[in-house]
């Protein structure tokens, strides 16, 4: 399989920067039986069966991206310049980071972002680097949030800078446990009255977590896609959650992910037979066509990025042509794309 293989044109104007409001008012692009149908994600209690199990994600995305200023003594005096810093993943002693510029900053130096939060350099090396702050806990929390803007993905925040907005905009009403740097965008389309009228409708939920990395966003660089590497993340399916997946599989019920992260953790945490079991544990599960579920039996999710992991992910799911028939619906359609765009329902 070839990279050239999942490539497409996007026009720009198809790149949503803002959600739709109310956020259940997305289209949805529904593919099933061989067919393809416009419809918006409300409608979604009218398309699921009763007793269809829903997995959600529950990760909670941290406002990783901080606009600091080091400072250092010269013979001339003290020298201060801006540093853009954008939280990675925890690390045993502080936090893993990205910094521009990086090649100005030296070991041992002090980064401080406002008054609320200071950061020391503890090393620096593989095009990051790793930050041990002055707060932990609760405090280190509190701090982020006064301090710290949301993670925009690169294709938005290139047209336009995060706000106050995106602390609500690019966060699930489910959200529980912090540690994700961007969002598992196919659940940014629920809202409360949605979910209540899947709940009247039969529809059951199971929540897991998988706290996405920045890695989410890096490009495919190698022409053979069989031999990319992929970022490892951090996922829990408790035992709870691994036996009533088991249930539904058992009595014939569907179990559908929402968004990516879900389907690779419930893929990452599936025995071959397709048992759940309770996992904790960091997963690079990469799926690319040829990949044969385990217990996935559908998908929603929104519409990825040319030449990447996730376009491979839905072509295993549905088939390289069918994703390359829906696709062309969807840019023939209008349809809006990546994290704030648009979602599909995809069954098999």
């Amino acid at each position: 399989m070839k990279l050239t293989d999942f490539d497409f044109d996007l026009p720009e104007r198809l790149i949503a920067t803002r959600p739709a409001r109310p956020r259940s008012s997305a289209r949805l692009l529904l593919a099933q039986n061989g067919g393809i149908a416009d419809r918006h994600v409300h409608d979604l209690p009218q398309i699921l069966q009763p007793g269809d199990l829903l997995v959600l994600n529950d990760t909670k995305v941290i406002p990783a991206r901080l606009n600091g200023t080091r400072s250092r003594q010269t013979g001339q005096g003290e020298v201060t310049a801006r540093i853009e810093v954008t939280l990675l993943e925890p690390a045993a002693d502080g936090w893993q980071a990205l910094a521009k510029p990086l090649r100005k900053l030296r070991e041992g130096e002090v980064i401080r972002f406002g008054e609320a939060l200071s950061a020391e350099v503890v090393q620096i090396g593989d095009g990051g680097l790793r930050l041990r702050f002055d707060a932990t806990g609760d405090a280190f929390d509190a701090a982020l949030r006064q301090v710290g803007a949301m993670p925009l993905p690169p294709y938005i925040a290139s047209l336009r800078a995060p706000d106050e907005q995106d602390h609500q905009d690019y966060q699930t009403v489910w959200a529980e446990r912090q540690g994700a740097v961007a969002a598992p965008t196919a659940s940014l389309h629920f809202d409360a009255p949605l979910l209540d009228a899947l709940a009247d409708r039969g529809v059951e939920f199971v929540h897991v977590t998988l706290h996405v990395g920045a890695g989410t966003f890096l490009p495919v660089k190698v022409e053979d896609v069989t031999t990319h590497r992929m970022h490892a993340e951090w996922g829990e399916v408790t035992p709870e959650a691994a036996a009533r997946i088991n249930r539904a599989k058992a009595e014939g019920r569907r179990v559908i992910p929402v968004g990516t992260t879900a389907l690779r953790l419930i893929e990452s945490a599936a025995t071959e037979d397709g048992r759940m079991q309770a996992f904790a544990d960091t997963t690079d599960i990469f799926i690319y066509p040829g990949y044969q579920f385990r217990v996935t039996d559908g998908l929603m999710t929104n519409f990825h990025l040319p030449k990447s992991t996730l376009l491979m992910l839905v072509s295993a799911l549905m088939g390289v042509q069918r994703i390359k028939d829906i696709y062309d619906h969807a840019l023939d359609r209008e349809y809006r794309f990546f994290s704030y765009g648009d979602a599909s329902l995809l069954l098999p």
